[in-house]
């Protein structure tokens, strides 16, 4: 399993440094590794493509009502919402947050957009190359399903959003925090209980274990 992570992250990093380090580059994954990826998300397949949904129609709605003044990323996980990036004034700051809530379907909002001047290109690189370590490390560490978790870098400041056990949000804010380069860890999760996450673990195990091998040549 950790070797299936390590080769699924590699790919994901190879991807995102073909397309400049933008944190917009778009992901094309072979069937194989994307339905692994799928099969070990915590989240139903549905609740997926509604996060994809939400983050699509919260964008849309934010270009309407700030053009191209700033700077906002949206990330959905589970329809709880991280708002991050940069806008010109505290107002725009407010206004968002009250437009990606009224989002069908989000369940919360979670405001780290900073009042400021957009993020330099060096600095989105270096968030970008900041994510991929964060990812690797919970990939090494072997008490966790690296897979579980979805990793934001903003600035420097690391956001962790999941659906995982009280242990497992405990121990990847330490691991977090342990990467060179981490200034902040902030913690978005949804706590669940051993029992559920045995439920889930039990579900999600036969679809990942039916992705195609690679064939040897």
């Amino acid at each position: 399993m950790k070797h299936m992570q390590r080769l699924l992250l590699s790919t994901l990093c190879a991807t995102v440094l073909a397309g400049g380090l933008t944190a917009c580059a778009p992901l094309v994954l072979g069937g194989a590794a994307m339905t692994a990826l799928v099969a070990m998300d915590r989240r139903t397949s549905g609740a997926q493509l509604e996060d994809q949904g939400i983050e699509m129609r919260a964008a849309s709605q934010v270009r309407a009502v700030l053009g191209d003044r700033g700077n906002v990323n949206i990330t959905s996980y589970n329809r709880q919402v991280l708002l991050t990036g940069e806008v010109p004034e505290p107002a725009q700051r407010q206004l968002v947050e009250d437009v990606v809530a009224k989002v069908e379907n989000v369940r919360g909002v979670v405001n780290e957009l900073v009042v400021g001047f957009p993020s330099s290109l060096t600095q989105r690189s270096s968030d970008t190359l900041l994510t991929g370590r964060v990812r690797a490390a919970l990939v090494d560490a072997r008490d966790l399903s690296a897979p579980a978790f979805k990793v934001v870098t903003e600035r420097g400041s690391v956001y962790l959003m999941g659906r995982v056990t009280q242990r497992e949000a405990d121990r990847a804010g330490q691991v977090a925090r342990n990467v060179s380069g981490v200034q902040r860890v902030v913690r978005i999760f949804e706590i669940i209980s051993e029992d559920e996450l045995g439920r889930i673990t039990t579900v999600r195990q036969p679809a990942a274990s039916q992705a195609p091998a690679p064939v040897s040549r």
